[in-house]
């Protein structure tokens, strides 16, 4: 089994994890509705790249049944 000769040193461990840090989610603005979103994903109303593709379902009222 390898087994490291020497202790890596607290600067070198840490340069190697500089590249782990999470990233930021990339938001966009929708051109129609101003919402902010995911790029290349529907709004929730239904719009996509200008263009309204679906038409949302209505919110129902709380504790309303059907």
């Amino acid at each position: 089994m390898a087994v490291p000769k020497k202790k890596k040193s607290k600067s070198c461990r840490n340069m190697r994890r500089s590249h782990h840090a999470l990233k930021g989610i990339n938001l966009v603005e929708d051109p129609t509705t101003g919402e902010l979103k995911l790029p290349h994903r529907a709004t929730t109303d239904g719009y996509y790249k200008g263009r309204q593709i679906f038409v949302a379902p209505e919110a129902t009222a709380a504790g309303e049944t059907k």
